[in-house]
């Protein structure tokens, strides 16, 4: 059931056998969310620690006038808020974008992990500044590249967040996100989403089909928006 989880932490370089024996016998229940379903809402008190297992979620804000952004995508292996119950309430919400597989973990069981077991512990630490990292880098998108290159570098990210877990081939994967989706990620209108696609469509960089986007020259789509995968943060420190 944690296989997602392993593979990412498995990242940061540290785990052993007996750490992901660790994490595989946690005494966890999944349930099955619908999409479109708020896992937990802004001015919530925290208490548990959402993992997705499956599908993917989203951290967002809605704006006075009720305009969404999103601020973050949580694919399957990731943390939803790792640390959120230090605080007294959540300052914005999370949701299912597609029918997601959630673990609620308490967080007597984050704490256990973090004191008990330093491996462990630094892999989570890991993948809180690898979620620090790619909203740093989303924040470049937003005021730095025009929306073509936008969409292209979230394209290219994901590939490589979702190889990362096994979800992805080299050169595509599934991609649910509605128009609508990519527009309150990437701060653009969902017409000019369309618009942007098609263009990329026309000039071969992307084909996307049946939810399915496929990559056919992945080195041309990182070199057109001059993709650094340096924040994923793949290369563990040895020392």
């Amino acid at each position: 059931m944690f296989d997602a989880l392993i593979r990412k932490l498995d990242m940061a370089g540290s785990l052993t056998e007996a750490d992901h024996q660790t994490v595989r016998h946690l005494s966890l229940r999944s349930r099955q969310i619908p999409a479109r379903q708020d896992l937990t809402c802004e001015g919530d008190r925290p208490e548990n620690v959402h993992l997705i297992l499956s599908g993917f979620a989203c951290r967002y804000k809605v704006l006075p006038r009720g305009k969404r952004n999103i601020t973050a995508l949580m694919v399957p292996g990731d943390f939803c808020d790792l640390h959120v119950a230090i605080l007294n309430e959540r300052d914005h919400s999370i949701a299912t974008m597609t029918p997601c597989m959630v673990v609620e973990i308490p967080r007597a069981t984050i704490r256990d992990l973090t004191e008990n077991h330093p491996r462990i512990a630094h892999a989570m630490w890991w993948a809180t500044l690898v979620d620090e990292a790619i909203l740093r880098e989303r924040l470049i998108s937003l005021a730095g590249r025009e929306a073509s290159r936008r969409i292209a570098h979230l394209f290219c990210e994901l590939l490589l967040r979702l190889q990362a877990v096994g979800l992805a081939r080299e050169d595509g994967y599934a991609i649910p996100f509605t128009q609508v989706d990519l527009a309150d990620m990437l701060g653009l209108t969902p017409v000019h989403v369309n618009r942007v696609l098609r263009d990329l469509r026309s000039t071969g960089l992307i084909v996307l089909a049946q939810r399915r986007l496929r990559i056919p020259d992945v080195t041309r789509l990182k070199a057109y928006c001059e993709f650094n995968p340096n924040y994923l943060h793949r290369v563990p420190r040895r020392n």
